[in-house]
């Protein structure tokens, strides 16, 4: 918990206290769509891997979890690069879209720092093949993950379209 804490504070600061450099390169532009990429795969990574443990393909599950953190890693760090680079995004709409999308980031960011410790005690259990433990936490991990992935998904879209 205190990894989430910390990391919490870390991209506070970095979203909303330190200045932006407003000198960055265009391709920075591009890292939105890559975390949503990122996201979106981790989500297919996580249902594929659910899907082929409750068939009792342990070596499948195993690739498509290992690929879930992955992709959760590469988006980790072009999240930071972004947010370093350029700084916070202002969802600027209003109406009926806002509330909707607030409620979706706030969400978002609350079961984040909720995953980020389950998601590496999960990980951890199952390095050490302590396949009990694993399975008492996966069973919350998963579903607090796949919404994680999913809504970074939506807040890209929301921001994309009516941002």
């Amino acid at each position: 918990m205190a990894l989430s804490l910390l990391v919490c504070f870390f991209l506070v600061w970095l979203i909303y206290i330190r200045e932006g450099g407003s000198d960055y390169q265009s391709w920075v532009d591009s890292l939105p769509l890559l975390n949503a990429v990122m996201n979106g795969l981790c989500a297919i990574s996580l249902c594929a891997g659910w899907w082929s443990i409750k068939k009792g393909e342990k070596e499948i599950h195993r690739k498509f979890m290992l690929s879930a953190v992955f992709f959760s890693v590469l988006f980790l760090i072009s999240y930071v690069t972004y947010h370093y680079l350029h700084g916070d995004t202002p969802f600027l709409s209003q109406g009926f879209v806002r509330p909707m999308y607030f409620f979706i980031l706030v969400s978002h960011i609350c079961f984040s720092v909720i995953a980020l410790p389950m998601v590496l005690t999960t990980l951890y259990y199952a390095l050490n093949e302590s396949f009990d433990n694993h399975l008492k936490v996966a069973r919350y991990t998963c579903p607090i993950w796949l919404y994680v992935s999913v809504t970074g998904v939506l807040v890209f879209g929301l921001l994309k379209f009516y941002g």
